[in-house]
Formats: C-alpha cells, structure tokens, sequence
C-alpha cells in the first residue's frame, strides 16, 4: 500500500487512534501550530458530527481534520463546509470511476446512489481585529468517510461506503491522498476568487432544486420548495404560501417535485 501522498504546505500527524481528530486539531489550533495541519486517526474512541452527534468510527475509515487559519469573519469561515464537500465529491468520485451516482446535500453532505457517505464538523476559535470586528483565529475542518464501514442507518437516504459502492480497490491512505488534493485546490480556488465559484460548483453538484423540502429548525419545522443557496451558503426556501425563508443551520429533508410531504432520512 503506497504511502498517502500530502500536498505541498500541509504537515500530518498520523496517530493510531484519538477521541476526536477535532479536539487534537483544537488543541494544536490554540498551541500555534501552524495552518494546513492535519491530524489522522486510524480510529477515534468519542467521534462526534453535527450536534454532537456520535460519529461511529471503527478502523478501516477515513478520520481526519486539517487546521486552518484563513483570517475572515465567522460567517465567511462556515463556507468552508461547502469546499470540504467538493473536495469529498472529487475524492468519492475518482474512487467510483464515475460522478454520475454522487451527489452533495445541503447543507455538507455527500450521498452515493442517496445514501450518506461522509461527515464534516467546522469548529474554530476567533478573536478580534484592530477594527473590533470577530475574525477567526484558528478553524478545524473534520471529514470523516465512510471507506471499508458504514453504519447500519434504515430509511431512504441511509448510509454507505466506497466499498460497499463498488470501490473495491480503494485503499485508505489513497482516500487521505485523494481528499487532501482536491481540498487543497478549492481552497485555493474559495481563498483566491471567493465563494461565487464555489457556490456555482456546488449547485451543479447538488440535487433537488425545484423539489419539496422540510426543514428541520430548533424552534420550528418549515415546508418549501429549495431554490438554491445564496451568496454565504444559506439555504433558499420558498414556503408554500410564496414567502421566502433563508436558512442557515437545520436538517433538511427532501420529498418528491410538486409534493408537499417530504421524504425523512
């Protein structure tokens, strides 16, 4: 098995296993390490999602988190999810042979033929800028992918893994090298041009534009029609009654065109 090749700028800590990916990430966020390091596990003992959510993570998966360090407000740094999202699709994509069965979820999933192959956790720290204004000071982008494993999730989307999607020779540390090439060139792209390109990419990879959804809120459940997402990466929702509604944090779920019942995970 080849060793995993790490772009040029990135520095990795390969352990055997952590709690969390993210919390030594953290932790070398707040020591000063520098940006674009990267910490991969062989398993995590307390791997967490959105939410806190528990990430099963048995050995044979992708876990990994990258610091960053990119300078801009909280709200500009969250766009970062919609970058690890086309860097998973470009990885799932090349392991497959084919695009044509991947597909990105608002607001950071990537499903194969629907079902959930992936995870992205955003934390980060900021401080502020001689203006006053919050700006980040460190950010921890986790992935975790679903490589030789996934967990036994009933529903229509459900879950899935490369090797279950027909990547049988698909090794892990590929899976390391595959990510972390295509995150380094949208970065580059998100960093240097900004997130139009990314939004443009990412609506090209999604699905269900023009289809009903639910959205899942803390405080309430809404019905609509996705319409895309707007310039920082909120999700569009025009409700039935022709109101439009941005959305920003929630659990969306997608029914049939023209349906108004929506499909649960």
């Amino acid at each position: 098995m080849p060793e995993p090749h790490i772009p040029d700028g990135y520095r990795l800590l390969a352990v055997d296993a952590v709690a969390s990916t993210n919390d030594e990430a953290k932790q070398l966020g707040m020591d000063g390490a520098p940006a674009r390091t990267v910490v991969w596990a062989r398993s995590q003992t307390s791997g967490r999602g959105r939410r806190g959510r528990t990430w099963v993570s048995p050995p044979g998966n992708l876990f990994t988190s990258v610091l960053l360090r990119p300078q801009c407000a909280p709200v500009v740094a969250a766009q970062v999810s919609f970058v690890a999202s086309l860097a998973i699709f470009d990885m799932v994509t090349k392991a497959l042979g084919e695009a044509d069965k991947v597909l990105c979820k608002w607001p950071n999933d990537v499903l194969v033929d629907g079902r959930k192959i992936s995870g992205i956790l955003l934390e980060s720290a900021s401080g502020t800028s001689p203006t006053g204004a919050s700006v980040i000071d460190w950010l921890v982008l986790g992935v975790g992918v679903n490589v030789e494993h996934h967990p036994d999730i009933q529903g229509p989307q459900g879950s899935t893994s490369l090797l279950a999607a027909g990547a049988l020779d698909y090794d892990l540390n590929t899976t390391l090298s595959d990510y972390l090439a295509a995150l380094d060139i949208w970065l580059e792209v998100w960093e240097t041009k900004g997130f139009a390109l990314i939004r443009e990419a990412w609506l090209a990879r999604t699905f269900a534009l023009g289809y009903s959804i639910q959205a899942n809120l803390p405080r309430e459940s809404l019905h609509g029609t996705f319409s895309g997402i707007d310039d920082d990466g909120a999700l569009i929702l025009m409700l039935h009654n022709g109101d439009r509604r941005l959305i920003t944090a929630g659990d969306v779920f997608f029914g049939q065109e023209g349906d108004s019942n929506a499909a649960g995970n």
